[in-house]
């Protein structure tokens, strides 16, 4: 066979040769260790948990390494490409602090020296590529139609033997330069196929970082590496692409497993130096007594938009699938409680070997302790910025009320304890809508929330009493002091343990006259600390709710 006939017939256009791009792709210099990692995804849908979950292990392990973290779009797929995917990719990384080095910035735009980093503007560097191959005999064309390959593959079903190209069945694979030009010459559409070694005994073993050591059958297929419509297929283009960026770990979901032995080979059959892999465990849930994989159609929490509706701040999110990539993370956090979870060092040693379980419980527990080691006002920005998307009645009264609202987010904050009522953005208005006069005077309208057991004699009794008492001047501990002393002057016993012993003393306990108070202030039974609530609603707005008549 003549192969330079063959590859210039092939592709005429093509001029350059791959020591031409490995100039213009020169190895990076790094310092030693340093990892080169990438998220890599297709625009053929939007983001999801299991892509965040890989770009974030990606990203820390180039950033700790002192690496190079790139985002490449692996578009080649045009068909099922959609409109937005890309800046969706974009903004989700940016939105859970994902930071890339290198990489496709939207649609139109990129940066770094690496690139292009979409696969559809490569096209001519895996043609030339394409064509080494074939020079060297190592991949040719085929001429089979759709129809064939299904025929063929009927045959092999019913057979039962191993369905696919290969061998006897791969049925261009020794055709002749002049069978090759009877096609062409008829203008007969075509695929490049690679062709594979035909010793179908060997293994091909992997020490994947993650998983250990696997051992898997090599690659027997000849597979589509050129489409028909000159597009490389994903398999050949990432090789070409890991290469020449130099990528040191390719860091990927378990489902691709599978393919690990076809890109190996390529690897190997390219003359390239492969990558390191580790394949992550999927994300499991429980589903009754069983495990199953997150599920896009019947999860909502696999979506990214899931958590931006709900409210959950990325960071959370991000501490969450952090604790989800190493099991020692917990123990750090403790000794770290105040550090940012970037901080923490992620390793392959510590990563599970089968499924993280996912744990909406667990998630709900780390925002709450996220959100409340935040100053107010970045509460208040976060808040706002969803609260404009999601709740746009609130978000008016924030922006109208910023001072105001920036102390109602500061209550219980400045503790050594900080209060967590906050569990996600979604929650924070039933705290917080009582301090707006719209809203209070909305929540009574069919009437206040007082416990049954207390009368609205009570009620009117203790509130007239308590205005006469009130000083907005007065520190927290005397401000208990003086409700305490006039709940005893009342007729309240000033704890549980004084009302148990003799119960038909008293008309209640101390709390129930603070309950008064509080539901008179904010309609409802419990709050945040009522000192505290009363002192940024203020001593005019204070004293208004409370000379309220309680019928």
């Amino acid at each position: 066979m003549d192969y330079l006939k063959l590859a210039d017939l092939l592709l005429p256009t093509v001029c350059e040769t791959p020591e031409y791009y490995r100039t213009l792709y020169p190895k990076r210099n790094l310092k030693p260790n340093a990892m080169v990692t990438r998220y890599a995804p297709s625009p053929t849908g939007f983001q999801h948990l299991g892509g965040v979950f890989a770009a974030l292990i990606s990203e820390r392990l180039a950033h700790q390494s002192n690496g190079i973290f790139f985002f490449r779009v692996e578009d080649t797929d045009k068909k099922r490409e959609v409109v937005g995917a890309i800046e969706d990719s974009t903004n989700t990384l940016h939105d859970f602090g994902i930071n890339f080095d290198e990489g496709v910035v939207d649609s139109d735009s990129e940066k770094g020296a690496y690139g292009p980093y979409k696969q559809s503007d490569r096209i001519k560097i895996y043609h030339t590529f394409v064509k080494s191959l074939i020079l060297k005999g190592l991949a040719y064309p085929c001429f089979c139609t759709e129809e064939d390959l299904d025929n063929t593959r009927k045959i092999q079903q019913e057979a039962k033997i191993n369905t696919g190209y290969h061998g006897k069945w791969a049925v261009h694979r020794n055709s002749s330069l002049d069978e090759i030009m009877v096609e062409l010459s008829k203008g007969t559409p075509f695929v490049i196929r690679l062709r594979s070694p035909e010793n179908t005994d060997k293994r091909v073993v992997c020490n994947d970082l993650i998983k250990g050591t696997i051992s898997m059958p090599e690659n027997d297929q000849d597979i589509v590496i050129l489409k028909t419509n000159g597009i490389p297929t994903y398999h050949f283009a990432h090789a070409i692409d890991d290469y020449l960026m130099g990528t040191t770990h390719v860091i990927r979901g378990e489902e691709w497993l599978s393919s690990l032995p076809i890109h190996l080979q390529l690897f190997e059959l390219l003359g390239f130096t492969p990558p390191e892999y580790a394949h992550i465990p999927t994300i499991m849930k429980m589903d009754g007594t069983s495990k199953r994989k997150l599920s896009k159609r019947k999860d909502p929490e696999i979506s990214v938009d899931f958590y931006k509706s709900q409210g959950y701040p990325f960071m959370s999110v991000t501490e969450y699938l952090i604790n989800l990539v190493n099991s020692d993370f917990q123990e750090w956090r403790t000794q770290n409680p105040l550090v940012p979870c970037t901080s923490f060092n992620i390793s392959f040693e510590n990563m599970s070997k089968s499924g993280a379980l996912f744990d909406i419980l667990k998630l709900n527990d780390i925002s709450k302790n996220v959100i409340a080691t935040m100053d107010a006002d970045l509460v208040y920005d976060l808040y706002l910025s969803w609260a404009k998307v999601y709740n746009t009645t609130i978000a008016t009264k924030l922006i109208e009320n910023e001072d105001y609202s920036k102390k109602i987010f500061n209550i219980e904050r400045l503790n050594e304890k900080p209060r967590k009522d906050f569990v996600k953005w979604l929650d924070v208005a039933q705290h917080i809508e009582f301090f707006f006069d719209d809203f209070y005077k909305n929540s009574i309208k069919d009437g206040y929330n007082f416990p049954d057991h207390i009368t609205i004699e009570d009620v009117n009794s203790v509130l007239t009493s308590y205005i006469d008492v009130y000083d907005y001047s007065h520190d927290n501990d005397t401000w208990f002091a003086t409700l305490k002393e006039l709940s005893v002057k009342l007729g309240y016993a000033k704890n549980a343990k004084t009302f148990k012993k003799n119960p038909e003393l008293y008309k209640g306990i101390l709390s129930d006259v603070a309950t008064i108070v509080r539901v008179a202030l904010t309609n409802k039974v419990q709050t945040q600390d009522l000192h505290e609530v009363m002192q940024v609603m203020g001593e005019a707005r204070v004293i208004e709710r409370l000379s309220q008549k309680f019928i």
